[in-house]
């Protein structure tokens, strides 16, 4: 195990041969690179600690997640405070951490990225102890999100089609939360459909909607909407499409160290981190947990001379 990489895999719908053609499909990647790989299949958060800890203890050389940002941030929640690097194949449907760490999309160059980028130090958030990489949601999305999983369990029905199903008939009832904040000292009151905490400030001008140009920068970012209806929500997409968010009246957006959140009921509400949703009791406590965590990204074209920090056998 000391001689290579640990690679955890989120376990595919169908399961069984769907997984063992994944397995070895991630085996030869890594075998292409001169890199031996132990893959095993995640069906449970429990299986991801579990499978880190292994790794850990057997003196792996990086621990590697396979899937979705889910599946990643899971990974990245047991390995934040330890010296192991992360590796990213990413095999999910958006792949947003991967996309802002530049990180190549397909399995045999995201390999090759563990096989010979560098380890660097990128920043997690964290709510009430729980950790994620990209963003935390209170309000329309978490409930959009059981609902569609929900979909998923009783009629089989597609992801993308069950999330749209849920959606219009979320936004059909459209409820809002009474929520007080502090954001390093400053407060703020709103009655709103939505709250979202990132880690790191998120472009939101310009089309470039959801990117981050770093991830390092030891801050989260804070986006509330005001009581707004439906026809508010479309005014702030437009005004995101046309590069005036930051000139909207309904719409707040800072950054702060840590925020704090209070509801006035529920005092256990869903939450969404890193697109799988918790059930947390208020108050929320967000806080930034600077270079927490090691993660293998490319090595940048101005350095292709530089020995990178990646897991590359040599002879």
């Amino acid at each position: 195990m000391s001689e290579g990489v640990e690679v955890i895999i989120n376990a595919a719908a169908g399961g069984g041969s769907e997984d063992d053609e994944r397995a070895r499909a991630v085996e030869e990647a890594f075998k292409a690179c001169g890199v031996g790989a132990h893959v095993s299949v995640a069906r449970a958060g429990v299986d991801v600690k579990e499978f880190v800890q292994r790794a850990l203890a057997d003196g792996a050389r990086a621990v590697v997640a396979g899937g979705g940002d889910g599946t990643v941030g899971a990974v990245a929640g047991a390995l934040a405070g330890t010296n192991m690097p992360l590796g990213v194949l990413p095999l999910g449907t958006l792949n947003h951490f991967a996309k802002d760490l530049r990180i190549p999309l397909t399995l045999a160059e995201a390999a090759r990225n563990v096989c010979e980028g560098e380890a660097v130090p990128v920043d997690v958030g964290e709510v009430n102890g729980h950790v994620f990489v990209n963003n935390s949601n209170l309000g329309l999305y978490p409930r959009i999100v059981r609902r569609r999983e929900k979909l998923q369990e009783r009629e089989g029905s597609g992801k993308w089609s069950a999330f749209l199903r849920a959606s219009l008939a979320v936004l059909r009832r459209y409820p809002f939360m009474s929520v007080r904040l502090e954001a390093d000292g400053k407060e703020i009151a709103r009655k709103t459909p939505f709250v979202f905490v990132g880690n790191n400030e998120y472009r939101v001008e310009n089309l470039q909607l959801g990117a981050r140009t770093c991830l390092d920068a030891g801050r989260l970012s804070l986006y509330v909407a005001h009581r707004t209806g439906r026809l508010g929500l479309l005014r702030l997409a437009l005004s995101a499409l046309l590069g005036r968010l930051r000139e909207a009246h309904d719409f707040d957006a800072l950054c702060a160290r840590e925020i704090w959140v209070e509801t006035r009921r529920p005092r256990r509400i869903p939450v969404a981190t890193d697109g799988e949703v918790l059930v947390l009791s208020t108050p929320l406590h967000y806080r930034i947990r600077p270079g927490a965590l090691k993660v293998i990204v490319p090595v940048e074209d101005g350095e292709k001379g530089r020995r990178g920090d990646g897991v590359k056998e040599t002879a």
